[in-house]
């Protein structure tokens, strides 16, 4: 860190937890569902995201934000907590870091024990046992969490057949005329009304602040979404979207996720796809595509009803991806993986403190880990201290991440950071049972952790033991390096060249460090 940005911290933990609660800013804070940058604003022309794309005109844009791993449980659980999966030991969907590892505090708890009212409406935490079966209530929320009523047909029969008459479901790709739902409507439109009932109770209660939470299920599959959506996006603008086939010959197995999730779709295992590398034919690839891009422009349109009823003058907002998706990059879909496609994510900051008349584009590193420092800088709370790596299960308050609040004032742009990321495997091979993809713990062989820096992409795939949660760094599975500068789609895996060897030790011991 810069000598100026040390000051600038310095003056802001003299200052900080002075503002009176009339005074404060109101938080709201925005997690779409598996979004990857597939927003206008991030430069991608097939989006149709109005509303997001005029969010950040007034915002600071993060281009390079990476979530800690690309499975919801994890990625939530971390970016709540500040801590990393493997602070919380958490892998998979089916343990609660309060009785699991330690009672850590976690973002809204942080604020709520700061005097702000604190609710939640939709997929904030990842529901079930990773949060307790309760969203973490009532420890980090002052009322119970919102959870729309249509979220128990998530696996009903609701999405009409090919043929556009039988209801079916399981299926992945499910356009859907809003009459022909449970209660006439969907998920994500339950939670923004419920939002917006929110934000006008609110308008009696100024003397206290509020910290909102709203979490879309959109773009995670099913894409089930009103049909008109899909009229924006013809279907044949999705067939060239990228050049990969097959599995690029120099990944190495283990890193493959060959998506079971896409294929236990009723609309898509009969499509005689072959495990563990498929591929999908190119009509099937550009459906999966549009569909996505229409989950998009439909929760863009929602986020549009949020923006248009909050009061920015005195709101911070944040809006951000829990992970990626692939699209058919390397051949593969959905996430489960350490590639950029499945971990890079949007990241958007408006703060009423830092007025913008045009986007301020934030290129250095970051991770979703630094949201809840930041956050808790934007509010002018007492900071969040920083986790002492040899203790920092004994510290019940503290954060693994860094404050980007330095970077919302302009200081600090040219720093060097790296983000670390983190993916499961059962073995070195893609299996269905266990399933690679999604692995319980107690399945857990091996961990690939992916180091991303300024020019390059180095993951190593290594021994673990499930039992005590340790590597073996000797014990390797998988190797890859990627230059960023040539490179960008991560195509070519440069590990086994003599000529990067210097560059690859070199990011061997800065991950390893790193890892810790």
């Amino acid at each position: 860190m810069s000598k100026l940005s040390a000051v600038l911290l310095l003056l802001l933990l003299l200052t900080a937890g002075t503002v009176p609660n009339s005074a404060r800013y109101n938080v709201v804070l925005v997690i779409f569902d598996d979004l990857r940058p597939s927003l206008g604003v991030y430069g991608d022309s097939r989006a149709l995201t109005p509303h997001l794309d005029a969010f950040a005109a007034e915002s600071t844009v993060f281009t390079r934000a990476y979530s800690q791993q690309a499975l919801c449980a994890p990625s939530r659980n971390s970016l709540l907590t500040g801590r990393r999966p493997d602070t919380l030991h958490l892998y998979d969907f089916y343990s609660y870091w309060r009785s699991f590892v330690g009672n850590f505090t976690t973002l809204p708890q942080y604020f709520k024990e700061q005097g702000y009212y604190t609710y939640a409406c939709g997929k904030v935490f990842h529901p079930g046992l990773s949060s307790n079966n309760s969203d973490d209530y009532p420890l980090s929320w002052s009322a119970p969490v919102f959870r729309p009523r249509t979220e128990q047909f998530m696996n009903s029969p609701v999405c009409p057949d090919h043929s556009g008459g039988v209801l079916r479901k399981n299926y992945l790709i499910c356009p859907v005329q809003l009459q022909t739902q449970p209660y006439k409507t969907l998920p994500d439109i339950e939670s923004v009304t419920e939002a917006l009932r929110f934000l006008e109770s609110r308008k009696r209660s100024r003397s206290q602040p509020y910290f909102l939470a709203l979490g879309f299920h959109k773009p995670h599959i099913n894409f089930r979404f009103p049909r008109q959506f899909l009229e924006h996006f013809p279907l044949n603008q999705f067939f060239n979207y990228t050049k990969d086939a097959v599995k690029p010959p120099d990944m190495p197995d283990v890193a493959w996720n060959p998506y079971t999730d896409v294929r236990s779709r009723d609309d898509f295992k009969n499509r005689n796809i072959s495990f563990p590398y498929g591929p999908i034919s190119e009509l099937q690839a550009a459906q999966i595509r549009q569909a996505y891009y229409a989950s998009v422009a439909y929760v863009d349109d929602l986020f549009g009803k949020l923006m248009s009823r909050l009061d920015l003058q005195r709101t911070v907002v944040v809006v951000l991806g829990d992970h990626g998706w692939s699209l058919g990059e390397h051949a593969e879909w959905a996430k489960y993986s350490n590639f950029e496609v499945a971990l890079r994510v949007p990241l958007i900051i408006r703060s009423p403190e830092f007025p913008l008349t045009q986007p301020q584009r934030v290129h250095s590193i970051t991770e979703l880990l630094d949201v809840f420092p930041t956050l808790v800088d934007l509010a002018h709370l007492p900071p969040l201290p920083v986790c002492n790596r040899s203790s920092s299960k004994q510290q019940l308050t503290c954060g693994e991440g860094k404050s980007l609040y330095p970077q919302l004032q302009g200081v600090g742009l040219a720093e060097d950071y790296v983000a670390l990321s983190q993916y499961p495997r059962p073995g070195m091979l893609p299996t269905k049972h266990p399933n690679s993809d999604k692995p319980k713990l107690r399945n857990i062989k091996v961990m690939g952790y992916s180091l991303r820096t300024d020019f390059y992409r180095y993951t190593l795939w290594v021994r673990f033991h499930a039992h005590d949660f340790s590597r073996d760094w000797h014990n390797i599975y998988g190797e890859e390096l990627y230059d960023h500068r040539l490179d960008s789609g991560e195509e070519f895996n440069l590990a086994s060249l003599p000529e990067f060897n210097a560059v690859r030790l070199h990011l061997r011991r800065q991950l390893i460090e790193a890892v810790g």
